[in-house]
């Protein structure tokens, strides 16, 4: 079985071994085993959890919760529900940041093309008549 140093882990999830130090000390990797010196040791599959770690963070969740979770996750099937309901919500969660920036987007393409048109023309003047166009500089 192919293991992996805290320097390979964090290269391939993109983060800092100061970060992967700081789940550890957070309680978010007690799967990941050490030699007799101390040395973290990444299995495959201790990666595959660090990216299920770096979703829930991604969605705003706290370690905390994520901590949680990963009790759950020792604790085996009896927190089967609990899981499942975790990530329901924070699949709720994700699609209202969606909506969200799907809105941000919309505002963006609008003053992208207001700009593009007022460029063209030389002057924003032509545009200023356009009610639609209240947010000028804001």
């Amino acid at each position: 079985m192919k293991t992996y140093s805290i320097g390979e882990v964090a290269k391939e999830l993109k983060l800092t071994v100061y970060t992967l130090r700081y789940y550890d000390k957070e309680g978010l990797m007690p799967f990941v085993e050490r030699t007799t010196s101390g040395i973290r040791v990444f299995k495959e599959s201790d990666i595959e959890a660090l990216k299920i770690i770096e979703c829930l963070k991604s969605t705003g969740m706290p370690i905390k919760e994520i901590k949680n979770f990963i009790e759950w996750c020792s604790d085996g099937d009896s927190t089967l529900q609990l899981r499942y309901d975790l990530f329901m919500e924070r699949k709720a969660n994700v699609e209202a940041q969606m909506e969200e920036l799907k809105k941000t987007m919309e505002i963006i393409e609008y003053k992208c093309s207001y700009y593009q048109i007022a460029l063209e023309a030389g002057t924003e003047n032509i545009l200023k008549n356009n009610k639609k166009e209240t947010l000028n500089c804001q």
